[in-house]
């Protein structure tokens, strides 16, 4: 079934007539009713009863209207759906970035390139940092947003990949502004609790390989609740339950409602550097109008 054939038999079904149906329609009412009947032999049955003046709906015709009408809607919104996909197909980027990218710098980002390029279509997947490098590999993804340490390397898949500084952020240490008393009462007799991130991740590895040897040379570290997720360790660390190192950028909206202290003057934080990275492969002329976009852009820690 065509989607103009079923416009045209609603069209006499709210009308009553071929008359002005066929107006609606656009067609003069000769061609109209030629068209009802092209309708009626491809399906083989009659759908009106032109014995009665206004004509209505044979029974089985009246009793699908509502679902002619429910894929009259679908259809137009299939129709609508494939020409946007067409003309946003020269246009669109797919960008991944890690979980703690996502939330705070991920949007800021957007916001830059779009104002540079208002037709930009962007997906926007989130994920850890191995399949960060997996979607991008496979070209499931055209660009990359990851954090690195200062003195980190892309790895083994350097010489395939492309890579620029677009900003810089601060794992730091945060606490809940209404109970840091308990968290220094805790800290004097010799004992700091925190949220701890699993091991496998970026920023477990971050953890475990810069601030913790460094917080333990002060004090003894009690892991109170263990999650990979920085949204949630942010909570966790405003509701008292431990010290959590989140990015500052994450931070920032709680840290300026003074709902969170930045302990970074008493605990250690480092610098973590925001990075685009991209297969190194001939690339279609939106993505290098994106890249060139995204080498212009430079957003620090400070917004």
């Amino acid at each position: 079934m065509r989607l103009e054939w079923l416009e045209d038999i609603l069209a006499v079904a709210d009308t009553g007539s071929f008359t002005e149906a066929a107006d609606r329609r656009h067609l003069t009412p000769s061609a109209f009713s030629r068209r009802i009947q092209q309708i009626e032999t491809h399906l083989g049955v009659e759908l009106f009863d032109r014995t009665r003046k206004p004509i209505q709906l044979h029974p089985t015709t009246d009793e699908n209207k509502a679902e002619i009408a429910r894929l009259v809607g679908n259809l137009r919104q299939l129709a609508n759906d494939l020409k946007r996909s067409s003309r946003l197909s020269g246009n669109r980027l797919v960008i991944v970035s890690q979980h703690a990218l996502t939330a705070a710098f991920t949007p800021r980002l957007l916001r830059v390139i779009q104002s540079r390029d208002a037709e930009l279509y962007v997906r926007l997947r989130s994920a850890n940092l191995d399949d960060c490098f997996s979607l991008l590999l496979s070209r499931q993804a055209d660009l990359a947003l990851l954090y690195q340490l200062p003195d980190q390397k892309l790895g083994q898949s350097a010489d395939y990949l492309q890579s620029q500084t677009i900003g810089d952020d601060r794992l730091i240490p945060v606490y809940s502004a209404a109970d840091t008393h308990h968290l220094n009462e805790r800290f004097a007799s010799g004992q700091l609790p925190i949220v701890a991130y699993p091991n496998d991740v970026f920023l477990g590895q971050v953890m475990d390989r810069t601030i913790l040897p460094r917080v333990r040379s002060l004090t003894d570290t009690v892991p109170r609740v263990e999650t990979a997720l920085t949204l949630a360790a942010l909570e966790f660390a405003a509701t008292g339950i431990g010290v959590a190192w989140v990015p500052l950028s994450l931070a920032r909206k709680d840290l300026a409602s003074g709902s969170i202290h930045n302990l970074s003057s008493s605990l250690p934080s480092c610098r973590l550097i925001i990075t685009a990275v991209r297969v190194l492969q001939e690339a279609s002329r939106s993505e290098e109008v994106i890249w060139s976009l995204v080498k212009a852009v430079r957003l620090g820690d400070d917004g």
